[in-house]
């Protein structure tokens, strides 16, 4: 039998799964059409927690009405703000943070994550994480800002202490339309 390879979210999940139980403290750095936390909420169970982050007030309503449909508004805490300020309102150390750069899928494309404010946001990521703790972050670098974000991420990954973390990318590596690749990092 031939095996799909997937997609960048795809890898991130299956990796999440090693990091979620009930009860798990979990943030969606990025929460965007609101599936990635709506995920999250289904594997923290009733007695978890889901901290999830956007800039633009439409992501969060879209969020807001998913979980609400889907009955994990309960679940989850939604903050209209920048991920890169995650660490001011999420107060307890958690066990996953999953990012999904880029843009509001069907929104205007002008508004997306910035290098800059994403590399303090994975920063504060890791300040929060628990041992044993997971990060994810799926970048696009078939735009520019995408294409400068996977670079600056890349980099930061590769200088962590190993001490400290474990630190993985994932990517296709012969596809010209430039798919998503997948860096994680663990915290030992």
């Amino acid at each position: 039998m031939v095996q799909d390879f997937r997609s960048a979210r795809f890898w991130a999940q299956a990796l999440m799964e090693t990091a979620l139980f009930p009860g798990a403290r979990a943030v969606d750095a990025t929460m965007g059409n609101g599936r990635d936390t709506r995920w999250l909420c289904e594997r923290v169970g009733t007695y978890g927690r889901v901290y999830a982050f956007d800039v633009q007030p439409e992501a969060v309503e879209r969020t807001r009405a998913l979980l609400e449909a889907d009955g994990f508004a309960s679940r989850a805490t939604l903050y209209c703000e920048g991920h890169q300020n995650m660490a001011d309102f999420v107060h307890e150390p958690v066990d996953a943070v999953m990012f999904n750069l880029g843009w509001l899928p069907g929104a205007v494309h002008a508004v997306t994550t910035r290098t800059e404010t994403t590399l303090r946001a994975v920063e504060a990521a890791l300040s929060m994480l628990k041992p044993q703790g997971l990060l994810t972050v799926c970048v696009y670098p078939g735009h520019d800002e995408g294409m400068r974000e996977l670079n600056a991420l890349t980099k930061w990954a590769s200088h962590l202490d190993p001490r400290r973390f474990d630190a993985l990318l994932k990517c296709y590596m012969n596809q010209p339309n430039h798919p998503p690749q997948l860096i994680a990092v663990k915290k030992k």
